[in-house]
């Protein structure tokens, strides 16, 4: 069994708990080096996560002949240009979503990818896991019948960190870095469970507008959109509502009922049709990128097929570029 030894750039929250222990949770897997341009970061994280080498420049990391596949966990305005650097030293990559913090981004990484032979993958890993398997199911099992329309609905209040202005806002809320404001962060997720679960999305338009001005970014986003086959949506996020606004939801309206999900809470799914109504539990596994990891690795050691790429990943932010008016 070829043994992936993975190298992480990049060792912040994320890695923590959501990815980081997955890598080694799979047989053929384990961790080799991880880096961060902050060197105490990085020698904590390898320290505590028993990892024997740290790195503080990306480039040592990528040269280090036991790392033969590189993971990317930085703020996307950084992740082409790493993944063009682990591509072209002949390393495959898993890199955070979204794919790029552009979709020219997007097409610069999918063009090195082809030229290079070196595969690209993505975690969008909501598409690996129970709770949208047993959404999709509902939906190809028809049992609400044909899907007429799609709505997605998604309100928060304000974080703390939010109302700091006069300082060092957080990484998400700097356009330069994260592509948008928390629009770019979140909506990726849901526009690539709606992709996957409907086709692609050929028609996108978007109005933005920044409503409680604690910030530049947009903080409110109405969309329309439809996919390939026809099939129209519309969607509104609000990142300063009120917290009795608060809503974490898609709507899928069909001839003979509705099918209800969340895309981050994972509340019960709730399924009205002629039947009447049910409440759906579905459990999710504790390291929520395992799964799609499992996926990730399989494929590079030539035992299954990923299909979560670059390419797959692509029209995501094609979408959200259309949504914002940078496209």
């Amino acid at each position: 069994m070829k043994q992936i030894s993975w190298g992480f750039i990049g060792c912040g929250e994320v890695t923590e708990k959501k990815s980081g222990p997955a890598f080694n949770e799979v047989e053929g897997s384990h961790i080799e080096a991880v880096m961060s341009r902050s060197k105490e970061k990085a020698q904590s994280y390898a320290t505590r996560h028993h990892i024997k080498k740290w790195y503080a420049d990306p480039q040592q990391i990528i040269d280090d002949p036991d790392v033969n596949a590189i993971y990317i966990a930085t703020p996307p305005s950084s992740h082409a240009t790493f993944a063009i650097m682990a591509m072209k030293a002949g390393k495959p990559v898993y890199v955070e979503k979204p794919l790029a913090s552009t979709y020219d981004d997007c097409v610069r990484i999918n063009r090195v990818s082809e030229e290079t032979s070196v595969p690209c993958f993505v975690a969008y890993y909501r598409r690996y896991l129970p709770y949208f398997q047993r959404v999709k199911a509902i939906i190809e099992a028809q049992a609400i019948g044909k899907v007429t329309n799609v709505q997605l609905r998604f309100s928060v209040p304000p974080r703390e960190l939010d109302y700091n202005s006069a300082g060092q806002l957080p990484w998400r809320l700097q356009p330069d870095i994260a592509g948008g404001g928390y629009f770019y962060d979140l909506a990726p997720h849901q526009l690539d469970l709606l992709q996957h679960l409907f086709g692609i999305i050929t028609h996108a338009h978007g109005y933005t507008t920044n409503r409680a001005g604690l910030y530049q970014a947009e903080d409110t986003i109405s969309a329309a959109f439809q996919f390939a086959d026809g099939l129209p949506g519309s969607a509104s996020w609000c990142f300063v509502g009120h917290a009795t606004a608060k809503e974490d939801s898609i709507h899928v309206i069909g001839e003979q009922g509705i099918l209800t999900f969340s895309v981050f809470n994972y509340t019960p799914i709730r399924l009205t049709n002629g039947n009447g109504t049910e409440h759906i539990t579905v459990d999710n596994p504790p390291y929520v990128q395992l799964p799609i990891i499992k996926n990730v690795i399989e494929d590079l050691q030539g035992t299954a097929t990923c299909q979560c790429t670059s390419v797959s990943a692509t029209p995501v932010n094609w979408v959200m570029d259309r949504i914002l008016g940078k496209l």
